[in-house]
């Protein structure tokens, strides 16, 4: 019955839309419902007929009213509301469109307009009629191209003197984008003078423009339906494009002002190398722009080196704006003057933070941060921070006030915008390198269970090698994890499943971590991008291999005993676009540690987990393995049970997602996962191998890995404001490792009918961003 009702509407609607699209069309006049441009010549390919037609129909002008299904609802929309002066329907107004009359359309400016397209792509000879088509009120318009032969480059000749620009063009010319045999393109050839401009700017051709060059098409050379190109320097170019500029003098105004900005004016300038500084307040070291400059005194203008200056500038992150410009001072000489003018964001700032979310072991908390900020801590552009925050996770399914968190902590950083170190390192990418010095500490309290204090300090470096790419290399990381007040209950399960045991260690881990980002995702116009992130993370290596420990024979730094490992973690992402609106997503992550010497595990805070609202969605957070283990307790209906925490030595994840435009700012999701985290040794008791008590049997990687995977689905809604992307997901399992062999697919079983079978199975994230 609703189907029929739905049917009825539909009808309905398509029935009154078509009638009432021409209730406004006047007399005499009609609807212009569209045109297309037809080829009519069959010699073109039909492959390049059908582009040829698609780019040339893309030129008509006007554009009728927007369709749906042949249906023109903004049109009806118009229609019915014109006349509205209050109400809903004035309101509605603004979603119509008046119609496009027939009378407004040039038909003689759109033949023109074809046929100066097809002469720009070689089809000299081309001509255009036109067809109107009338049923009714409505009218359409059908284009007829004869195209006629196209022209072909038979040569390229550069044909220029022998001056400094004469020469310089002709050098450019073996790398010609107009290459004998093409067909001639009016396109090609403008992006073949902007080639040459673009690399005369990069030898001092500063007022050099592509207007400047000339290429002439000849078709009189015999040869049928081929032409001949000839690139000359126009006769009347000016005398200043035509010489090699040098950089003179160069003023950097750390600290702009408007009444600053007189030529040739430079008050109270201090000069450093080759700079002059005008900073009456003494704001910036000198020093800080001998690191972002490019240019100096006598240097051959370049269009690279004026880029990379002004963009070393901008990713100081001390200035808001960064301008340039360059004048010819009074020497009589082919030399420019430099002016920078910046102007600082204030210098010292606080910002305070709200945050709140949820994730799928049913926490729900928020976090309050502070931070204080100065971007010039030391007059060198440093940026130094100093935040702490307060923050809380509250698990309200049943009677699990165990489980609630309670977290404090503080961190100061100092970034430095060079490379501090025994020797000089120098970088020449647009982007400043910095030297980051960082220290922490952290308190959780995880109620009626234990609580943590960790403190960490590090110093390292960021650079990126370009916009795609980004290196951080810590040299030097220390973190001592820190356990205190554990209760009886934790102590029980810890001394009855070691996993338990892990998170109340003390750790101690030190040493270098070297982090790999590539992205090219920034790149929208691309229907292929990718982003991989690697990193290698070392603990107590080589003072392991100096005092010489191992298992039976552990030994301390400072009176503790500090972590030995190898852990690397990599990070693949594809994403494909699908039409305009839409995307697909796909990510594989593979994780690895090996503890050795002084550890025979990773520590607990470098382990791998899975699960959880950015990782396998079917699966609450840290639930998941290792391998085909599973803590009975989580099947229990006793809401006390302290969650799990299931972590591992190896880790492996797929998810594959599907993100359809529904419309305006949302979008939908439909994505499978899979994966599972497994332990590199068996899972025994050190004091007591023999012993069974407590040990996860299943958890160690093995060959047969593949079968132990974890399979899970679902859908989603994405709010995506660009500046906030709120995300709602719903999954259920697959595949469920911890069954039995030949029983672990679960798809059978699947009944959204069945309250038992929703509640043991259906997961519901609520986070902020996209899952990856």
């Amino acid at each position: 019955m609703i189907k029929r009702y739905i049917a009825c509407f539909l009808f309905s609607f398509a029935l009154l839309s078509s009638c009432n699209v021409t209730k406004n069309v006047p007399e005499r006049d009609y609807l212009y419902t569209g045109g297309k441009v037809k080829i009519d010549n069959k010699d073109v390919k039909k492959k390049q007929r059908k582009a040829l037609e698609a780019d040339l129909t893309s030129l008509l002008r006007p554009k009728p009213n927007s369709s749906i299904l042949g249906l023109r609802p903004k049109l009806w929309i118009y229609n019915i509301t014109k006349d509205a002066k209050s109400g809903p329907r004035k309101w509605i107004k603004k979603w119509g469109e008046p119609p496009v009359l027939f009378s407004s359309v040039k038909v003689d400016y759109n033949r023109d307009l074809v046929v100066n397209r097809l002469e720009n792509q070689g089809f000299f000879r081309a001509m255009s009629t036109s067809d109107t088509t009338i049923r009714g009120k409505k009218a359409f318009l059908t284009y007829h191209a004869s195209t006629g032969p196209q022209y072909m480059i038979s040569s390229v000749k550069f044909m220029t003197d022998s001056s400094d620009l004469g020469k310089a063009v002709s050098a450019t010319a073996s790398r010609s984008m107009l290459k004998t045999g093409d067909s001639y393109n009016l396109d090609v050839i403008k992006s073949e003078r902007e080639r040459i401009d673009t690399r005369l700017k990069e030898q001092g051709f500063y007022y050099f423009s592509p207007e400047n060059l000339l290429i002439e098409v000849d078709s009189t050379s015999g040869t049928q339906h081929k032409v001949d190109l000839y690139m000359t320097v126009k006769g009347a170019t000016a005398e200043k494009a035509k010489d090699i500029y040098t950089i003179n003098n160069i003023y950097i105004y750390p600290n702009f002002r408007p009444v600053d900005t007189l030529k040739g004016r430079a008050p109270n300038a201090v000069k450093y190398k080759d700079f002059y500084v005008i900073d009456r307040k003494n704001t910036f070291k000198p020093q800080v722009f001998e690191r972002t400059m490019f240019f100096h005194k006598g240097d051959v203008y370049n269009r690279t080196d004026h880029n990379l200056s002004l963009s070393r500038l901008s990713s100081l992150g001390t200035f808001k704006f960064v301008k340039n410009r360059f004048d010819e001072p009074d020497t009589g000489k082919a030399m420019l003057d430099s002016y920078y003018y910046l102007s600082p964001y204030p210098k010292k700032s606080i910002r305070a933070e709200i945050t709140g979310r949820t994730n799928s072991a049913n926490f729900t908390g928020s976090e309050f941060t502070l931070s204080w900020r100065n971007r010039n801590a030391f007059r060198g552009a440093e940026l130094l921070t100093i935040s702490a925050y307060i923050g809380t996770d509250v698990q309200f399914s049943g009677n699990n006030s165990g489980n609630n968190i309670f977290r404090y902590g503080a961190e100061a950083s100092l970034n430095i915008p060079r490379f501090i170190s025994p020797f000089k390192i120098n970088s020449t990418s647009a982007f400043i390198p910095r030297t980051r010095i960082t220290l922490g500490y952290d308190f959780l309290d995880r109620q009626n269970s234990y609580t943590l204090r960790s403190f960490r300090t590090s110093f390292g470096y960021i650079w990126k090698e370009s916009i795609e790419k980004e290196h951080q290399l810590t040299v030097l990381g220390v973190n001592y994890v820190q356990p205190s007040k554990v209760s009886d209950q934790y102590k029980a399960l810890a001394d009855s499943i070691r996993s338990y045991k892990l998170a109340i260690d003390k750790q101690f881990t030190f040493g270098p971590i070297y982090n790999f980002n590539y992205t090219n995702t920034q790149k929208s116009y691309k229907t292929n991008t990718w982003y991989f992130n690697g990193n290698f993370d070392l603990s107590g290596n080589l003072l392991g291999i100096i005092q010489g420990a191992e298992m039976g024979n552990r030994k301390k730094l400072f009176g503790a005993q500090y972590s030995q490992y190898v852990r690397t973690e990599l990070d693949f992402r594809y994403y494909r676009k699908l039409g305009t609106v839409s995307q697909w997503a796909n990510r594989v992550i593979l994780g690895y540690g090996h503890a050795y010497g002084n550890s025979r595990s990773l520590p607990y805070v470098k382990q791998f987990f899975i699960g959880g609202t950015n990782s396998l969605r079917a699966f609450r957070a840290r639930t998941l393995g290792p391998g085909t283990y599973r803590d009975v307790r989580l099947d229990d209906d006793d809401d006390n049970y302290i969650a799990a925490d299931q972590s591992g030595d190896i880790k492996l994840e797929f998810n594959t997602e599907y993100r359809p435009k529904l419309f305006s700012i949302v979008r939908g999701a439909l994505f499978v996962d899979a994966g599972n985290v497994w332990l590199l040794r068996e899972d025994i008791d050190e004091d007591n191998p023999q012993s069974t008590e407590g040990r996860r049997f299943g958890a160690k990687f093995t060959k047969d890995f593949m079968k132990e995977l974890a399979v899970g689905a679902g859908a989603g809604v994405r709010i995506d404001a660009s500046i906030l992307v709120l995300r709602l997901d719903l999954a259920f399992p697959l595949r469920k490792p911890w069954l039995p062999e030949g029983e672990r697919w679960v798809i059978d079983d699947i009944d959204f009918g069945s309250k038992s079978w929703r509640k043991d199975n259906l997961v519901f994230n609520l986070a902020i961003g996209y899952p990856f």
